[in-house]
């Protein structure tokens, strides 16, 4: 992630802001992270400090985070300490990755001090820690002898900065210190060698700098010429518009919505391949970039369970399905058993109890061969004769009886792989929580202890065509058979992915007749809306409402139609984030 020194230098500028502002509340929603409420002129602000190794970071927030009801030890340090404390400075050494936050605070004498919060924002070593007249009061993250030699972060210790090297700041260099530093590193990529050279810079900083220096071309670190110009330009450029307050904030994400990096400038590296989001503060960025992608991973792992179980069951219902094949050729020797059984009624008088075999023509073939049949020495021929009868009729009842169990267990395949990918589509606990509901109801979870009422479905996802048609897309196979069965009218069209498993999608007409248009959109909605996402083409099908029909028995989302026309679409992830009205 691109929350470096140099982003932190803008969070910085954004913080002054709450200079003059007086601690309201204290809050600690969970073990590493901490909301500060600072009253200030323009109203609270809420400040968010997280020392999470994956996500760690400070800014302001709007987002409303539950709080536990027995506030940590921690955060009841902090009450005591903060409590009403006016911030009277926000400081940042250089472009390291630490934040001081300096309150001006009473302490048990009624004696004014200062107290300083430093926000350390370093990937796994990022901790937040009270310090008062350079010895540590506490520390959200205690680091003893055990966890580092190199600095320890444990009460009543003399505060200290972490270990750094003697590096550049971008903000201050100038042009010739630049290229001295650089020569140094003369077989190094250039993305790397800037690293080096420089503080408070990320990889995606750095080779934003590289693509523009070379106009995407590799460079090493002993660039000269033009683009020795070019670089030392946008690396002028960037420190200006740090400066200046200029930033343009944007998040980088990918053709599939998957958030990919954020920085202060816009990031070009990636051409076509990615899209970004400008958003008007650092603040907001961190905000939406790192909210979105908790919820995400949120999501993933709140589903894991549902992912592991629709896997098992897949795997054991296609090894039953394997078995049951096997058992289905063995029923082809159903015809011989009763070939046997008839030869031996017909020359019964001609054998005898106790023979082994007995060789008889076959007055079935116009050519009359001979046929070898086994016999039971301790059985009479009308004995032998009846067991083959028996042998084709358990085949023959095998053979029907293994048929529909195979073409049920196909049907509940297709199913659980409609579940599967309505579950790799679910944005929230919600939609997770109906998959979990669906599947309880089809015996495939155990019913839950307790009376705990579930919360209420989502409505269907619905988007808007150019032409104004509202087009909407279920969630799941329960909402798929009431979109499709009880709210569509029969002037409305209904769409599906052909033999994809994918989401029904309804264009609701309201009795017109609506372009080619509108059905193409919806024709790509469904096809993003689908398994068949990641195709280059995708055959759609479509037809009115009133030719949708469900069979007898069926699962969840399962339906048949008639009547139906087919249209092969390229799935398109944007047209489908343009026309999306409801997430």
């Amino acid at each position: 992630m691109a929350l470096d020194g140099a982003f932190l230098f803008a969070v910085k500028n954004e913080l002054m802001q709450l200079i003059g502002g007086r601690i309201e509340k204290i809050h600690q929603p969970s073990r590493e992270e901490v909301i500060i409420s600072i009253r200030t002129r323009h109203g609270t602000k809420k400040l968010y400090i997280s020392a999470n190794a994956s996500s760690a970071r400070i800014h302001i927030t709007e987002k409303n985070v539950d709080n536990p009801q027995t506030p940590p030890m921690f955060c009841m340090l902090l009450r005591k300490r903060l409590g009403n404390g006016k911030l009277i400075a926000v400081r940042q050494d250089g472009l390291e990755r630490i934040i001081f936050l300096d309150f001006e605070c009473v302490n048990e004498l009624g004696d004014m001090v200062i107290i300083t919060l430093a926000c350390e924002i370093m990937g796994r070593y990022s901790n937040l820690i009270i310090v008062c007249d350079g010895k540590i009061i506490d520390s959200i993250k205690r680091v003893d002898s055990g966890m580092s030699r190199e600095r320890l972060v444990l009460p009543a210790m003399s505060y200290s900065l972490p270990p750094k090297t003697d590096r550049l700041n971008f903000l201050t260099a100038d042009g010739e210190e630049i290229i001295d530093r650089l020569h140094q590193f003369p077989q190094s990529e250039l993305s790397k060698a800037l690293i080096r050279v420089f503080e408070g810079i990320s990889p995606v900083l750095a080779r934003e700098w590289t693509f523009y220096a070379g106009n995407g071309q590799h460079l090493n670190g002993n660039v000269t010429g033009q683009a020795l110009v070019r670089l030392l330009f946008i690396i002028q450029r960037t420190s200006s518009l740090l400066l200046d307050g200029q930033c343009c904030f944007n998040a980088v994400i990918t053709k599939d919505g998957i958030l990919k990096d954020f920085s202060f400038i816009p990031i070009t590296q990636y051409g076509d391949f990615m899209d970004n989001k400008e958003l008007p503060t650092a603040s907001e960025l961190l905000d939406f970039f790192y909210s979105e992608r908790d919820n995400i991973t949120r999501t993933k792992q709140r589903a894991n369970d549902l992912f592991r179980l629709l896997v098992n069951l897949t795997e054991r219902i296609k090894r039953r399905i394997s078995v049951q094949h096997e058992e289905l050729s063995a029923c082809s020797d159903r015809d011989y058993f009763k070939l046997c059984g008839d030869l031996i009624s017909a020359n019964i008088y001609h054998i005898r109890k106790g023979d082994k075999s007995v060789i008889l023509e076959n007055f079935y073939d116009v050519n009359y061969p001979t046929v070898e049949i086994g016999l039971d020495v301790r059985k009479t021929p009308s004995q032998n004769a009846q067991y083959y009868y028996n042998e084709y009729k358990k085949s023959v009842t095998a053979e029907k009886k293994l048929t529909e169990q195979i073409e049920h267990g196909t049907e509940e395949l297709q199913y659980l792989d409609s579940v599967f990918d309505s579950l790799t589509r679910a944005t929230s606990e919600n939609d997770i929580i109906q998959l979990r509901l669906e599947l309880r109801e089809q015996g495939y979870i155990k019913s839950a202890d307790g009376k705990a009422k579930p919360p209420k479905a989502l409505p269907p996802i619905e988007y808007k065509s150019s032409d104004g048609y509202t087009i909407l897309v279920g969630r799941n196979n329960f909402q798929n058979d009431k979109l499709s069965l009880k709210f569509a009218e029969k002037s409305d069209i209904w769409l599906h992915t052909q033999s994809i498993t994918g989401s029904h999608v309804i264009i609701v007409t309201n009795g017109e007749t609506p372009p080619d248009r509108t059905i193409e959109e919806a024709c790509i909605i469904a096809s993003v809306n689908s398994k068949g996402r990641n195709s280059n083409l995708v055959p759609v099908d479509y037809c009115l409402a009133k030719y949708v029909k469900k069979p007898s028995g069926a699962k969840p989302g399962k339906v048949i139609f008639t009547n139906y026309k087919t249209a092969f679409v390229k799935p398109d992830t944007e047209l489908e984030k343009i026309r999306r009205i409801s997430k």
